[in-house]
């Protein structure tokens, strides 16, 4: 594995929180954080889906140290990944069982049908360990667990149309409340920034889907610079607004339209296509979403414990 040091984690904090409002305090608050011997860990476990919320992550390039992702969670201490984890088998496992003191990252949704078998996680000691339990496990022993992409969030995707594995969002399938990181797929600074503020230990203020209020707390459609500006009446269209296009920016909480995708490049309204609403709790949906407006004020969720 590669390291890198604290100095340079910190540079790309920087550059990743400033949109996200994280200001230099925080970020020292950060620092002396992760310098304790007692800082948390991470797990990070994978069910039902596309790997894509993984993938969206390591898609951060950046021009100053850490160049990707992966050294960023190198620098949160990442003891397991499916993906990413250089160990297999045996040892991995081992890890698994033997975490104490660890913020637990959920990606995909939680398959429930025949005791959870279409989905196994790992086997321990020749037995097969379903998706569902694995969760059930970690999540009881977690400092905090944070539902990473609209599966993981609310089912999404793999719990569409008649859904014969019965796959369920964390909250549904463990009876618990994460955080939700919803997104399909997230954008890899909101992972960060909620990370950044549950390793200094900080409170974050939820909306009424258990989102953090620091990413969700606006509409598409009022941060939108092509609202009400002309309507377009065909997809690929730039510059015009798509509400004639079902777009679902009106009832969709994102920062997409000011916080943007690949490094600042481009969002979904800007390359001609209408908003999807693919943070909300009904996507995949071909009409408006649950219609929550601007997110309402909700509790508040930091570190258990802390």
């Amino acid at each position: 594995m590669m390291q890198i040091s604290r100095r340079s984690f910190l540079q790309y904090c920087t550059i990743a929180s400033a949109s996200l409002g994280l200001g230099p305090a925080e970020l020292i608050k950060l620092s002396q954080a992760l310098a304790e011997s007692k800082a948390s860990s991470v797990l990070w476990i994978q069910g039902s889906g596309c790997s894509g919320c993984t993938t969206s992550f390591l898609n951060y390039i950046s021009p100053l140290p850490p160049v990707d992702a992966a050294d960023v969670l190198i620098s949160l201490n990442l003891q397991y990944h499916p993906t990413l984890s250089g160990g297999a088998g045996r040892s991995v496992v081992e890890t698994i069982n033997a975490a104490e003191n660890f913020i637990l990252i959920i990606e995909g949704s939680i398959p429930t049908a025949f005791d959870g078998h279409t989905c196994i996680s790992w086997s321990d000691n020749g037995q097969d360990i379903p998706f569902v339990q694995a969760a059930r496990t970690l999540a009881a022993k977690a400092n905090q667990v944070v539902a990473i992409g609209t599966c993981a969030a609310y089912g999404g995707i793999c719990a569409m149309g008649s859904n014969p594995t019965q796959a369920k969002g964390v909250s549904e399938a463990l009876g618990i409340k994460p955080i939700n990181i919803s997104g399909c797929p997230p954008h890899p600074d909101w992972i960060v920034g909620t990370l950044l503020k549950l390793f200094m230990g900080e409170t974050i203020p939820l909306d009424n889907e258990d989102r953090p209020l620091f990413i969700y707390g606006q509409r598409v459609c009022d941060q939108c610079p092509f609202h009400r500006r002309g309507e377009a009446r065909s997809y690929g269209v730039n510059g015009l607004c798509m509400e004639a296009m079902n777009c679902q920016g009106r009832s969709t909480n994102a920062p997409c339209p000011t916080l943007k995708w690949n490094n600042g490049v481009n969002w979904c309204m800007a390359a001609g296509s209408p908003c999807l609403g693919c943070t909300e709790p009904t996507f995949p949906s071909s009409g408006p979403v649950r219609g929550r407006g601007r997110g309402g004020q909700g509790r508040g969720f930091g570190r258990r414990g802390a």
